[in-house]
């Protein structure tokens, strides 16, 4: 399987490993020591070597950090792992929600002055550092560069991935890597900018082209980039990663070892007048001490081209989808003839994977698949083990968000199912959740706006209620790429305008602490709105295409809370999988589809 159900931490590794990162500190003469959940390439995935904050504190999570100090030890944590964490944890580390607490302010708070900090400098990016010795400086805190100390007492720590390399087909990435790489640096010399620094893993997978597998279930590679203004690429990876596409990377790619990085930037600093892009939340301090001067604060130049998806881009991301549903709907199927009790949460994810599994074009799952029933739907981003592994009795709710990664496209689908004879207070707060699904999915909106702008609207039904749920309402997806993309995001931290072909989720939730959880997602591409038949339009506006297709549970649904315009959109989306995915699944998940996609 890709996925695996081992306990890959447990709370009582934390107490002595943390008292060991306190023996480094007294030696350094540091009253402190931060663990981010990064690596050296600053992407939010990381390979198992740079797990250290879950090999430090036990915590799990796809963010958040500690900040070690001699008499307190803070995990930052957002409101996604609020519950998780504190089953993760042992007591000697204390949870800090965050970010309505800044690391700043609680530092300032813990240490006199006179503090020293300690940090690896290739794990923070520059615009964390900087900001973070403005508000410290003042208050005689400093911050120190050091080698990594939770690597000195991590005996068996894993080796760097050395996955091999593969080219991406032209088919799929649409657009050709040498028309990428020179569009590029035409924007380069028009900045005046003599080359760009890239260090996210998955910009360099599509700006030239080709996938990896250095970190689970994500089709990247480790390594760094300098993009010059005159459409040269110097890619810094390991020489046998790159054995597979030597002749596909073409003669303006030149490969260099990854030790050589540095001293490559360091020359680009001394170019007389130079001025080296580089994105400042993702350019690692390390690198910044090596620019200097000649550092241009500009954003990762893949990062919006990337984005914006082209036309195979979509159409592979849509076909993906199609038989993706179709393993859901497969695995759905066979969960609603199993009698509750008879099956666990790990069966359900094996039965999917299973399905996945005979698409030809599947290469991974996109992410370690959810699945929670009961208060472990609570948990907003749970990972079943075989220690938690809980079974699906009567009255509950599973949370059911997996997804694929193919070779046209990444799929991520959230379904909330009822197990047996599901309770009031669930059913109607599902409705307020797929309301606000269906609100989002029908919106119309004036080009210009960002993500905090409309994002409220997926909440309102919600909200109304006095309810509401403690992560984004969605985020960007890549195309064979990671599932989790910038810099498009559907939250109140998305500044960046929405464009047509970003693909977002739109995936409302509600989670109820030790009772039950709620959350419904589908995937959506931005296009360029319809002219309305008043033909009264004075801006020009986008909408929505929905790629997602797989049933609604109708079972969770209060009808009569439903306006006429919602029962519509239910009904014509419920007859659309049907058309879409009834062709595409066996007999008897066909007479299940027809069944559960009924008009309500």
């Amino acid at each position: 399987m890709f996925q695996t159900f081992d306990v890959t931490t447990r709370p009582d590794q934390g107490p002595p490993r943390l008292a060991a990162l306190r023996q480094e500190l007294t030696r350094e003469g540091l009253d402190g020591f931060l663990v981010p959940r990064a690596d050296a390439h600053q992407g939010e995935y990381v390979a198992a070597g740079d797990e250290r904050l879950a090999w430090l504190t036990g915590f799990t999570g796809s963010a958040g950090f500690c900040a070690a100090l001699m008499d307190v030890a803070g995990v930052f944590i957002d409101g996604r792992y609020r519950t998780q964490v504190k089953q993760q944890i042992a007591e000697v580390f204390t949870p800090v929600h965050w970010p309505e607490v800044q690391l700043s302010d609680w530092l300032r708070e813990q240490l006199p002055a006179g503090g020293r900090i300690g940090y690896d400098p290739w794990l923070h990016a520059t615009s964390q550092m900087r900001a973070l010795t403005t508000a410290l400086a003042p208050h005689g805190i400093s911050f120190v560069q050091c080698d990594n100390l939770v690597d000195r007492v991590w005996p068996d720590q894993p080796a760097p991935p050395m996955q091999p390399v593969t080219a991406h087909p032209l088919a799929y990435a649409g657009v050709p890597a040498e028309e990428k790489i020179a569009t590029l640096a035409a924007e380069l010399r028009s900045a005046g900018q003599q080359a760009a620094v890239i260090t996210l893993p998955d910009s360099i997978m599509w700006l030239l082209n080709i996938r990896g597998s250095d970190i689970a279930h994500n089709p990247v590679a480790h390594g760094f980039a300098i993009l010059h203004h005159d459409a040269r690429v110097d890619l810094f990876m390991a020489a046998q990663k790159l054995a597979d596409v030597t002749g596909h990377l073409g003669g303006c790619v030149q490969i260099h070892p990854p030790a050589a990085f540095l001293a490559a930037v360091a020359e680009l600093a001394q170019i007389d007048n130079a001025a080296i892009a580089g994105d400042l939340s993702s350019l690692p301090q390390i690198v910044a001490d090596q620019l200097g001067d000649s550092l241009a604060p500009a954003g990762d130049p893949c990062m919006l081209p990337k984005a914006r998806k082209c036309a195979a881009e979509i159409d592979g991301s849509a076909a993906a989808h199609l038989r993706d549903g179709a393993a859901l709907v497969e695995t759905l199927a066979w969960l609603d003839a199993q009698p509750p009790g008879s099956v666990t949460e790990i069966d359900v994810v094996k039965h999917l994977e299973a399905e996945r599994r005979k698409d030809p074009n599947l290469r991974d799952i996109s992410f370690d698949t959810i699945s929670g029933t009961g208060p472990n739907g609570a948990i907003i981003h749970y990972r079943v083990s075989e220690d938690s592994n809980a079974p699906l009795e009567d009255g509950q709710l599973l949370v059911l968000d997996s997804g694929g990664q193919y070779l046209d496209g990444t799929t991520d689908i959230t379904r909330t199912l009822a197990i047996g004879t599901p309770p009031k207070d669930a059913q109607q707060a599902y409705t307020r959740v797929l309301q606000g699904m269906i609100a989002m999915s029908q919106l119309r909106w004036p080009k210009g706006l960002a993500g905090r702008d409309i994002e409220a609207v997926g909440r309102v039904p919600l909200w109304q209620a006095g309810q509401d749920f403690n992560h984004g309402l969605g985020h960007g997806v890549g195309a064979f790429l990671s599932v989790h993309e910038g810099p498009q995001r559907l939250s109140r931290a998305g500044t960046v305008p929405l464009e047509a072909g970003m693909i977002l989720s739109n995936e409302p939730g509600y989670y109820r602490e030790g009772a039950f959880g709620i959350r419904i997602e589908n995937l959506l591409v931005v296009q360029p709105a319809t002219m309305l038949a008043s033909g009264d339009a004075d801006r020009e506006m986008l909408h929505w295409r929905t790629l997602t297709y797989a049933p609604l549970d109708r079972r969770l649904i209060v009808a009569e809370m439903l306006t006429k315009t919602e029962r519509d959109w239910l009904n014509a989306y419920h007859a659309a999988v049907a058309a879409k995915i009834g062709p595409n699944v066996t007999r008897p998940a066909q007479r299940w589809l027809s069944a559960v996609t009924a008009p309500l």
